[in-house]
């Protein structure tokens, strides 16, 4: 929907005032529908100046409309073109385009010349432009006998194109007999008019094909000039000159252009050297963004060029030797241009109107008037026009008035002419406009709903919203000349029905449009600025948020162009994810997310980094004896700055292959001074460094050998020792061979005791890495000093360092030994050092040997594997851990040196006190019965004493793992087993065990056992659950008494009464299975046939997980009261049989206990 010219508003009076559209009754938006009468237009003709293709059949354009259908007509050069005296010529049907039929016959040059079309019907005649038709051509060079052009280097030359005039005229350009085109620079180029210019000619400009080409577009030919041939003779010296202009000649001239082409100024210049060309406006500046310099600025162009250009413009030539310029007076004339051209007028009968042609140039257009193609002063006159120069005025019009009129602006560069009718209707309102079209907008923007219309008289237009809405008011609204109407910021409540009404005196017409607004297509993710090194993968997110309605489609932008056609981009719904990243990828890349109403875009900055590229075009300058510049040249950083530069150095002579570091420098620095080593062949090597990593090295630069000079070093680490007790062995690391500064490298080895008055004694020797001196004193301090030399000479005087010649074993052994007895596992030992002169040697320390020789309690002797024990230095006592107590031990002392042990001390013999044993090794409990546990144990392994007894703890443990009261027991020391009585039944207990010596308690061991009923039932009795205390138990018993209390009650009454009670009648006539009275026969309890009764029993009775029993209120059990039960125990302790009664009543044993009898027993006491 374009946006046509608002209505001026006007003051509102108070209240809402209707927005009706009182439009102007020239409307050029207005178009007349075609089914109404109208006079014909103009809709397609062929260009003014039409170049045709001779080889092609001519198509001369000439389309119209209106109602009836026009006629069509031709004039060539002025006169009428009779179309059917020609066979060739045929006119399209229903139409005026004229076909000439030149393929068969006939020649292009046949039909040159100006044509024009007319349209015609009862309404009126249109008129096309004036059409020229020439064929095109493209004429061949004229034969030229070319002599060849020799001349110096350094002078300036011209080589002429001079093509052949064609139509359209020809592009030029210079090509050698390969077809290659010949390189172009600020020294050589081709002018505007096709010739060659060199400024200075140079001997590689010699050559024999220098051939101009003209092409011909328009018939795709290329036509060629014969080759011209240069030859450059070298002079033995070039004068140079300063500039002065080939082209154009002179100090001024001057320029003609037409508004709106392009302006091409042109300087070239010769001179030696080469001349440089400047471009100024006199007072003025040059548009910034219309001025373009072509031809390595030599040209000055200046598109769309108008009025204002016109001027002075000047070109400079300057070179060393000078600078010249040349001003071109540019002057901008123009062909007529509209500023309003006439409109189509639809009038009504009666009404007044207006057509305005205003046309502008220079110099100024004339505007004529044509009348149906006829100058109107000799067309049939019309008493309600008037004409007033550039505008025809209409009044009180009538249907005769209708015609077609033509403006033509004219001046000497060209004419413009424009067709317009008036056409004289009178028609009721009709919209154009589809019935219930649907306008879908995003919200928060304008909303354009159509009303196009038409009526004569021109209708007014009405807005309503709803049914029964009121004329919107444009306060809030705007309304468009084509009636269109505008929402300037469309909301959810703007949704709806909107009506168009259009009203003119003969009628009114409406029509219904729908509106409705959509949410905004947002990104609420945007992809994000990424910097990826080379080689990895990268991802961009997108998400979208749309209307529910709309269905988005999301595209990815690389810099505003596709992604590139490769299977490294990969897309999905919400990313676009690169993958193996390369320096190509880097760029700006935009999410776009679009639906049919709306379109949104996020982009982001892809940066691709990587390390330097290594640097290159290393060069050694200033080369000195021990210095050296090095320069360089960095290469590319990849997107992140580099850091600092290494330089690295190789020495061919003597490590060749292998790169040492030499020193770094700055990012920011190309150079670097290096301090050298005499005699190296180097060779240099540079990385660069940035935030990701360090370069490739570089290519190795040029070797530099330095010259030999005297070590300046002396070899470090030197030391002196004996490997032999008569012998010295100096020992020092060799100087490598970058620093021996020369050839010959020796050393000079010099050495004397420290504490005599000897000379220095020395030797030179090859280079090499020791020395042995030999016929030395045991043990002897020397002096002794290493200096390098080569053939040059000596390196500073080296440093004297201190060594002792070779070691001996010592002499003497450590005296007054003598032992402390700490406690039973400690000793402290003391000894007198032994001479320094006795050691003959370094002072290692002194090392202690000791061994348990005896066990006092058993007194044989018997000996072990001895201990050692190392004191370091010049101690002169220690101690003895881990010592065994109540043991028998013998040590004696040695000193230790570089060379060994000395003489052992004297054996000393010490005893260890008692200790506390270990604890005994094992415990058993052997033969449990109902009230005894005998117990049986092994001695202490380590009794570390004489054992004096044992101690044994026990208590009881109830069935919920509390203990009982501690019993403590004294055990003689010779008994290894013991039996514990009048223990209670089916208890179980816990026993503590230990040993004791003079010393103390050793540690205890801890057992567990139960009592049972006899040895047998050990297991059992171990894993047998007191059921008597379960509480389903109790309440199931408690129960079955009740019932048996209630029969014997109910039998008792029978009895006194003097009956009997029927029991098993009772039962007959009764089938509660729940209530089984006693059998008559046998006068016990009926049997419960129900598995039911028994299930309980069985599930609640279970064994602890420690598979004792556990103590309740009540010790007895059910063993206990069990003898005169029918019944047995499983070995889980679950009570299985029935319970029964025998005629027989027996007392139940155990009632003498001051606890409660088993339930069991109970029942049989019932009985």
């Amino acid at each position: 929907m374009q946006l046509k010219i608002m209505p001026k508003k006007k003051p509102l009076s108070a209240g809402r005032v209707p927005l009706i559209l009182l439009l102007c009754q020239m409307i050029s938006a207005l178009e007349v529908p075609l089914d109404l009468v109208q006079p014909p237009t103009i809709t397609q003709q062929s260009p003014k100046d039409y170049i045709i293709d001779p080889r092609e059949n001519i198509v001369i354009q000439c389309e119209a409309k209106g109602k009836p259908p026009p006629s069509f007509s031709w004039t060539r050069n002025g006169t009428h073109f009779d179309i059917d005296k020609d066979p060739l010529v045929t006119m399209k049907p229903d139409s005026g385009t004229l076909i000439i039929n030149i393929m068969s016959e006939g020649k292009a040059e046949t039909y040159e010349g100006v044509y024009q079309c007319t349209a015609r019907n009862e309404r009126g005649a249109a008129v096309s432009n004036n059409i020229v038709v020439r064929p095109s051509r493209s004429p061949l060079w004229t034969k030229e006998k070319l002599e060849p052009i020799i001349l110096r280097n350094g002078q300036s030359l011209v080589l002429p194109c001079r093509p052949p005039i064609g139509l359209p005229p020809p592009i030029i350009f210079w090509m050698d007999n390969s077809f290659q085109r010949l390189p172009q620079s600020e020294r050589v180029s081709q002018g505007l008019n096709g010739d060659l210019y060199f400024s200075n000619v140079l001997p590689e400009d010699t050559r024999e094909d220098y051939i101009c080409y003209a092409r011909f577009n328009h018939t795709q030919t290329i036509q060629q000039k014969q080759p011209i041939s240069v030859k450059v003779i070298s002079a033995k010296s070039n004068r140079e000159r300063p500039p002065t202009f080939l082209t154009p000649e002179g100090n001024a001239s001057n320029k003609e252009e037409l508004r709106g082409n392009v302006l091409s100024l042109e300087c070239i210049a010769e001179g030696l050297p080469t001349p440089i060309i400047y471009w100024i406006k006199e007072d003025g500046t040059l548009p910034m963004n219309r001025t373009f310099y072509r031809n390595f600025q030599k040209t000055l162009q200046i598109i769309q060029v108008s009025e204002a250009d016109s001027g002075n413009y000047q070109c400079i030539a300057k070179n060393a030797l000078g600078a010249i310029h040349h001003t071109i007076s540019v002057t901008v004339k123009a062909a007529p241009y509209w500023i309003m051209a006439p409109q189509n007028l639809v009038l009504s009968p009666g009404e007044d109107g207006a057509l305005i042609c205003r046309a502008n140039g220079n110099p100024k257009p004339r505007i004529s008037w044509l009348s149906n193609g006829v100058p109107i002063e000799i067309a049939p006159d019309d008493p309600s026009r008037k004409i007033d120069g550039d505008t025809i005025i209409f009044s009180n019009v009538q249907e005769r008035s209708s015609a077609v009129y033509q403006c033509n602006a004219s001046n000497e560069y060209g004419y413009l002419l424009a067709n317009a009718f008036v056409n004289v209707l009178a028609e009721p309102p009709r919209i154009l406009t589809s019935a219930n079209t649907l306008y879908q907008v995003i919200a928060n923007r304008p909303a354009f709903l159509d009303c196009a219309f038409f009526g004569s008289p021109l209708p007014t237009i009405e807005w309503f919203k709803g049914a029964k809405g009121s004329a919107l008011g444009e306060d809030v609204y705007g309304l468009h000349e084509n009636g269109t109407l505008e929402i300037p910021v469309a909301q959810k409540e703007s949704t709806g029905t909107y009506t168009c009404v259009a009203r003119n005196k003969l009628g009114m017409a409406k029509n219904e449009v729908n509106l409705e607004i959509k949410d905004p297509t947002r990104i609420i993710k945007q992809p994000e600025y990424a910097v990826v090194q080379r080689g990895n993968t990268v991802s961009f997110e997108c998400k979208v948020k749309h209307d529910h309605t709309l269905i988005p489609t999301v595209t990815w932008l690389k810099d505003n162009c596709e992604l590139p056609n490769d299977g490294r981009f990969t897309v999905d719904k919400d990313h676009l994810v690169v993958a193996e990243v390369s320096d190509d990828d880097g760029g700006t890349y935009t999410c776009v997310a679009n639906t049919t109403l709306d379109s949104v875009s996020a982009s982001a900055v892809l940066s691709v980094v990587d390390v330097p590229n290594p640097p290159f075009d290393l060069e050694l300058t200033d080369q000195l004896d021990k210095s050296v510049q090095l320069s360089w040249t960095p290469g590319d950083d990849n997107n992140s700055p580099i850091t600092k530069f290494i330089i690295e150095y190789e020495d061919a002579m003597h490590e060749a292959g292998l790169w040492h570091h030499q020193t770094e420098v700055p990012g920011t620095q190309t150079t670097a001074q290096l301090k050298l080593s005499p005699y190296v062949n180097y060779s240099f090597r540079v990385m660069a460094e940035n935030s990701l990593g360090r370069s490739l090295p570089s290519e190795a630069s040029e070797q530099y050998l330095t010259k030999a000079a005297e070590p300046d070093k002396n070899p470090m680490t030197v030391e002196g020792l004996g490997s032999e007790p008569d012998n010295l062995v100096i020992t020092w690391k060799p100087l490598n061979g970058f620093e021996s500064n020369g050839p010959g490298l020796q050393y000079k080895v010099s050495w004397r005791q420290k504490d005599g008055d000897d000379e220095w004694t020395s030797v030179v020797v090859a280079n090499v890495s020791k020395y042995i001196v030999s016929g030395t004193p045991t043990f002897v301090p020397y002096l002794i000093k290493v200096q390098a030399l080569n053939d040059v000479g000596f390196a500073p005087e080296p440093a004297v360092v201190m060594g002792h010649s070779g070691e001996d074993l010592p002499m003497v052994a450590p005296g007054n030994v003598h032992v402390n007895v700490v406690n039973s596992t400690l000793a402290e030992v003391h000894w007198d050092p032994v001479p320094l002169k006795s050691i003959r040697g370094h002072l290692q320390g002194y090392r202690i040997y000791y061994w348990k020789a005896q066990s006092s309690s058993k007194r044989n002797r018997r000996h072990i594997e001895k201990k050692i024990l190392t004191f370091q230095g010049s101690k002169t006592h220690g101690m003895l851990p881990g010592l065994e107590p109540f043991s028998h031990y013998t040590l004696h002392i040695r000193v230790v040196n570089g060379k060994g042990e000395g003489p052992a001390s004297p054996d000393r013999v010490f005893n260890t006190p008692e200790g506390v044993p270990s604890a005994p090794s094992a415990l058993k409990i052997v033969n449990p019965t109902l009230d005894s546990l005998t117990l049986e144990w092994d001695p202490p392994s380590h009794p570390n004493g004489i054992l004096t007894e044992y101690t044994l703890k026990y208590q009881p443990i109830n069935s919920t793992h509390e203990l009982g009261p501690l019993v403590d027991l004294k055990i003689p020391a010779n008994k290894t087993r013991w039996t514990l009585k009048n223990l209670n039944f089916s208890t179980r207990y816990k026993f503590y065990f230990y040993a004791q010596t003079s010393a103390g308690s050793g540690s205890q061991i801890t057992e567990e056992a139960v009592t049972t009923v006899d040895e047998g039932k050990m297991a059992m009795a171990s894993r047998q659950v007191d059921i008597a205390t379960q509480g389903w138990f109790i309440g199931l018993m408690c129960a079955v008494a009740l019932l048996i209390l209630i029969l014997l009650i109910v039998c008792f009454i029978r009895r006194n009464k003097g009956g009997k009670y029927p029991v098993k009648e009772k039962e007959d006539a009764h089938a509660d299975p729940e209530i089984q009275p006693m059998k008559e026969d046998d006068g016990t309890f009926g049997e419960y046939s129900d598995a039911e009764d028994h299930k309980p029993l069985k599930k609640g009775s279970r064994t602890p997980s420690d598979r004792t029993v556990k103590k309740e209120d009540s010790d007895d059990s059910l063993v206990d009261y069990g003898e005169g039960v029918n019944g047995q125990f499983n070995e889980d302790g679950s009570f299985i049989g029935q319970y029964s009664g025998k005629k027989e009543k027996e007392p139940a044993e155990g009632n003498e206990s001051s606890e409660a009898p088993s339930p069991v027993n109970a029942m049989n006491s019932f009985v």
